[in-house]
């Protein structure tokens, strides 16, 4: 199937779940869950995930892609917490359909103007521009405190001041989470929507339970990233497996039942959708 655009996705499905790619079994967990659900999804890589890579995007790039196109399901491809111009630029040649331009470690001024010039070249590549703004947490030098969540009137001015398509709020996740114990301002995610006239993304969201996730998505959340959770499942059943049989040698072994994992727990989420 031909790669669903990430601004179409957008529109149409509520909400829309974000999954984090770093190996070709991420994507293709992702896609094995999304076909199970006839639900549409978005593929993400991580500037952290190429620097895993040796800071060479085309090789994960381009087998997300391939992953993507072969499957039945509606997918997108996206790249995420992008902060050097260099990687945001190679975006237009490896068939991503949005990019996330973090400018959010910059002063507010600062963050506008870098801000703006990612939406200028983007829009000009008809590609759909996602930002933050606010401090989501969770890497290194964050804080997660409420002093530095998303105002709602500041939220405003920055999306007509750049002109950025979706907007990552600071709501109360933070990245990295493990246990799912995160409690987010749901009186903020709803002042945000009535404020913000684009979609707003939820990052973080591993950290957060499902009846957390359901009331952000009836307050305005539209787009939900999730990363961590695919890890923990991964890891989990690569350690089980390894425990279990020690003297396996061959990847193939415990690499199936760390890919069933991870698309069980995509399913979870999807069925949240």
């Amino acid at each position: 199937m031909p790669l669903a655009r990430t601004r179409e996705l957008l529109t149409t499905a509520h909400p829309l779940f974000a999954f984090n790619v770093i190996t070709t079994e991420h994507a293709e967990a992702i896609a094995t869950a999304a076909e199970a659900a006839n639900a549409p999804a978005i593929l993400q890589i991580s500037e952290n995930a190429v620097k895993f890579h040796g800071g060479n995007l085309t090789p994960l790039a381009t087998a997300t892609a391939a992953v993507a196109r072969t499957s039945t399901a509606q997918l997108a491809l996206h790249l995420d917490h992008i902060e050097s111009e260099e990687l945001l630029h190679a975006a237009a040649a490896h068939d991503f359909s949005s990019v996330m331009f973090d400018a959010s470690r910059l002063p507010y001024a600062d963050n506008v103007k870098a801000t703006a010039e990612a939406v200028r070249w983007a829009h000009r590549r008809d590609i759909t521009l996602e930002a933050e703004l606010g401090r989501i947490g969770g890497k290194p030098g964050d804080a997660h405190t409420p002093g530095i969540r998303t105002d709602p009137t500041e939220a405003a001015r920055y999306a007509a001041e750049t002109g950025v398509d979706a907007l990552a709020v600071a709501v109360g996740s933070s990245h990295a989470m493990t246990d799912r114990t995160a409690t987010l301002d749901h009186t903020l995610i709803a002042r945000l929507r009535e404020a913000v006239p684009v979609p707003l993304v939820l990052h973080g969201s591993s950290g957060v339970p499902d009846a957390e996730l359901r009331r952000a998505i009836a307050a305005g959340i539209r787009k939900v990233n999730v990363g961590t959770a695919l890890n923990k499942a991964y890891t989990g059943a690569v350690r089980a497996f390894l425990e279990a049989h020690p003297s396996t040698v061959d990847p193939r072994k415990y690499l199936a039942p760390a890919r069933e994992a991870m698309a069980s727990a995509v399913a979870a989420y999807l069925r949240l959708n």
